[in-house]
């Protein structure tokens, strides 16, 4: 491995089974620390009941799973864990410790299937990041948790600090919102719970339009944040972060706390894959999608840059995507440095091309 002058070691670990939190170190602190965990909770009742919400605040909330895919729970937990260091502007990663917890409730058949399926779907989104698993730690617990902590090594100007955005900023979300809402709604129908037939009742949504929104939602957590981390650098991003537990609004209030300026965030647009926003007005459940507060697994990067550098970014990452990126809101000068979302604000009905 190659290590350049002066190197920055850049190491994430941030334990999104929990909790989801926005770095705040010093411009002058060369290590960084975070670890991202992914974690499947079977439940004796319906576990798909939306429990795992934000509070008011956004201070802590759980990631919705995906339990009908051990392997695609494996890849997700990866991008997971990537995601924190392409938040940084890093397109590569030097290498990652897997942090994997067996289930001992299931059998022996079962766990050895279960966890070689997440293991198989770690390791496939490492390789497509161009980068493998070194070592890591595994443990028995009550329910199958993967995670790992990821790492690389580059100078100073090859990452974004996370404290520049200046009054003036666009912002730009690379991934639609909305897969708490959709996973919570494919567990309904998969169970046949009273909340999936209220939906169907009132034709708030049809089973075909749930089974599109959870493909969705697995593709868009499933898709590595690569391609948005390595072009912050080029386009001139000032700060930026990845939207997972807090929800949008949680993370864009820790990222304005985080600024060397006095500045604040108004959002004016919520890009939602397609239904979510139909579900969340019906009032079967509130996950406080529209409020920014919904909780969002492997999410997108919120990043802070100048509106014609956003333009070019955009239009750059969807040629590499082939998904679209947005600009949602602004920076503005505030020194109480709140984020919000904007009384007039407006949804984007996503449709994912994948």
């Amino acid at each position: 491995m190659a290590v350049r002058d002066h190197p920055f070691i850049l190491q994430i670990q941030n334990p999104q089974n929990l909790m989801s939190t926005t770095m705040s170190e010093s411009v002058a602190k060369k290590q960084r620390t975070a670890k991202d965990t992914t974690a499947y909770r079977p439940s004796r009742d319906d576990s798909g009941d939306g429990n795992n919400l934000g509070t008011t605040n956004g201070r802590i909330a759980l990631d919705c799973s995906v339990r009908h895919t051990r392997q695609g729970h494996g890849r997700i937990g990866a991008a997971n864990v990537l995601s924190d260091l392409y938040a940084e502007g890093v397109g590569d990663c030097d290498f990652v410790l897997m942090l994997l917890a067996a289930c001992r409730d299931m059998n022996e058949d079962e766990r050895t299937i279960c966890t070689k399926e997440m293991v198989k779907g770690f390791n496939d989104a490492c390789l497509e990041a161009g980068t493998s698993v070194s070592g890591g730690q595994t443990v028995l617990n009550p329910w199958p948790v993967i995670g790992g902590v990821a790492t690389t090594i580059c100078s100073e100007g090859e990452y974004v600090k996370s404290d520049g955005a200046q009054v003036g900023d666009v912002v730009v979300l690379t991934k639609p919102l909305g897969t708490q809402v959709a996973v919570n709604v494919h567990e309904w129908r998969v169970r046949q719970t009273p909340k999936w037939q209220e939906l169907s009742k009132r034709n708030i949504i049809s089973l075909e339009q749930a089974e599109d929104m959870m493909h969705a939602a697995v593709c868009s957590m499933s898709r590595l944040n690569r391609h948005a981390g390595s072009l912050m650098v080029k386009h001139h991003a000032h700060a930026g972060t990845d939207v997972t537990g807090f929800g949008i609004l949680g993370h864009a209030q820790n990222l304005m706390d985080n600024q060397a300026a006095e500045v604040g965030m108004e959002i004016h647009t919520l890009p939602c894959i397609a239904n979510t926003s139909k579900v969340e007005e019906s009032g079967v459940l509130d996950f406080r999608l529209l409020k920014g507060y919904s909780a969002e697994t492997s999410g997108g990067l919120m990043i802070c840059m100048k509106e014609e550098d956003a333009v070019a970014y955009c239009k750059e990452l969807e040629d590499l995507d082939e998904e679209p990126a947005w600009i949602i809101g602004r920076v503005v000068e505030d020194p109480n440095r709140k984020a919000s979302i904007a009384d007039d604000f407006k949804t984007l009905e996503v449709e994912m091309k994948g």
